[in-house]
């Protein structure tokens, strides 16, 4: 897999009405989108507003390479594998890495990132949604390029070990 196309796209939710979606790849963070307010995530609010930041993001950071040359890794979220967001995707001329069905230990933000966050921000309190928005951010930049590159390594390890084992359960990674 290329270095610059493939990104992962990780939901957290950080305070009960306030979640974050974030696209990385080997070199970083490429989206960080905060759901508003009494809004819920569903199919056309990720194709409006998250997957148009991802394309721009990719343009911008890569402008001589199309997004049909990204292959992003979903999970298997309802507003993910919906055909609204299926057929964005498609028209985009993306296509997603397949996500075995029970399998949330094959998403490097579950395996990976969301531990390095919560572990960073454990214990400080935000007043303003604001001040959580730029501490989430300045933690994603904070984490070196290489730790970005490890977390595609582990999850190439943890995906092999899953073909492995038939993707049935197994622990030790």
């Amino acid at each position: 897999m290329g270095k610059e196309t493939d990104p992962s796209c990780c939901v957290q939710d950080f305070k009960p009405d306030r979640i974050f979606t974030v696209f990385f790849n080997y070199s970083g963070p490429l989206v960080v989108d905060i759901l508003p307010q009494d809004t819920t995530v569903n199919a056309p609010y990720y194709v409006r507003n998250v997957l148009s930041q991802v394309k721009s993001a990719i343009n911008e950071q890569r402008p001589e390479v199309s997004t049909s040359r990204t292959l992003p890794l979903h999970d298997n979220a309802g507003h993910h594998k919906a055909r609204v967001t299926t057929q964005s995707l498609r028209e985009l001329g993306i296509q997603v890495l397949p996500h075995p069905t029970y399998s949330p230990d094959l998403t490097q933000c579950d395996f990976w990132l969301f531990p390095i966050l919560k572990d960073r921000l454990a214990g400080r309190k935000f007043d303003r949604i604001q001040d959580l928005v730029k501490a989430v951010n300045l933690e994603l930049r904070t984490i070196l390029e290489e730790d970005y590159e490890g977390a595609f390594r582990k999850w190439q390890i943890r995906l092999k070990r899953c073909i492995e084992s038939h993707g049935e359960y197994f622990e030790g990674l």
